[in-house]
């Protein structure tokens, strides 16, 4: 395990930030495991675990040791009659994953085809997309606590999954190193094509219900992801920035009132979740900019770096999105992106 000093984080980020990190390291297997904790056992200091920077907003140079994880292979573990379970360790790009299950024709994960980052994220945010959340497939995180350096495992329940929450993003933020996650997955595919524009997509590709396949969904999901997200490598952006916000019925029937084009779907029993990025786009903020930090003019919920914006530049612009939004409909967003 090498530790490096001032290392630039920049390829390391999906946004381009330009900082750097105090110290740097990259864990590849066992060993590394075993003397990263002989590194921090005699030297204790501030910790940030990075996959694929693909959540992630810096805003200055890190003080402290970023550890990336690069840990990687992926494996069955366990087969049965209608199932099998997955092991697939934490640094493995997350869609990597998913086109494994589905050349494998095993569902559950097909829906978050094309996220970025990599699989040690999907717990901790919880990813979803398109009427699937990681939380639906997880069996179980395994990983090391860095306060003890034990070993850990935690069933689904024990994750604490949330809506683009969970555990590992409240009471063990910052301080468990994920090794593995454990996925279950279907031999019978049950496909879920009524959330957003994934029917439509399927029938622009000329699948009817009948012969639609989990290869079918995953292309369809490619598609309108790329047709709505830019692309990392030529606009720094890390995805969706805010999450979608949850209001009561009342308040959201108030809303449909002044907005009648303003959508929703119960997630409670008094809860209506809206689209964030609706919200932005009707408080005339699509396509927005402020030197080199915007909101991307295809889709309202992605903040891009269109060059050389400093990580202060685009939290500047997130907080003038928030502030004209609430001043707008009411409704304060918040960061589904992690900030530094």
């Amino acid at each position: 395990m090498k530790v490096f000093k001032k290392y630039p984080l920049k390829p390391h980020n999906t946004f381009n930030i330009d900082v750097e990190a105090e110290l740097f390291t990259e864990i590849k297997n066992q060993e590394d495991l075993i003397e990263l904790k002989d590194y921090l056992t005699s030297q204790r200091m501030p910790v940030l675990v990075l996959g694929g920077g693909s959540n992630i907003l810096f805003t200055k140079n890190y003080i402290g040791l970023i550890i990336k994880n690069n840990l990687t292979g992926i494996e069955i573990i366990d087969e049965k009659k209608d199932s099998v379970i997955i092991e697939a360790k934490a640094g493995v790009q997350w869609d990597d994953l998913v086109l494994f299950a589905v050349e494998n024709n095993l569902g559950g994960i097909e829906n978050l085809s094309l996220i970025p980052g990599t699989v040690g994220a999907s717990p901790i945010q919880n990813i979803g997309a398109y009427g699937q959340e990681a939380k639906d497939s997880i069996l179980l995180v395994k990983g090391i606590d860095l306060e003890d350096f034990q070993t850990k495992s935690f069933t689904n329940e024990g994750c604490r999954f949330g809506y683009r929450s969970s555990i590992f993003k409240s009471k063990l933020k910052g301080r468990f190193f994920i090794t593995s996650v454990h996925f279950l997955l279907t031999k019978n595919p049950v496909l879920n094509t009524s959330y957003g524009t994934i029917r439509k997509e399927l029938e622009s590709l000329g699948k009817n219900d009948s012969a639609i396949t989990i290869k079918d969904v995953r292309e369809a999901v490619i598609r309108i992801r790329e047709s709505k997200l830019p692309d990392t490598k030529v606009l720094g952006n890390a995805g969706s920035f805010f999450k979608n916000p949850s209001i009561n019925k009342s308040w959201y029937n108030n809303l449909k009132k002044v907005f009648h084009d303003i959508t929703g779907y119960e997630t409670g029993i008094d809860e209506i979740k809206i689209s964030a990025g609706w919200l932005i786009e009707n408080a005339g903020l699509k396509g927005f900019r402020i030197g080199n930090a915007g909101v991307y003019e295809k889709q309202a919920l992605v903040l891009v770096n269109y060059g050389s914006a400093t990580g202060e530049e685009i939290l500047n612009l997130s907080n003038i999105i928030k502030e004209k939004v609430k001043q707008k409909f009411g409704v304060v967003l918040q960061e589904e992106v992690n900030i530094h």
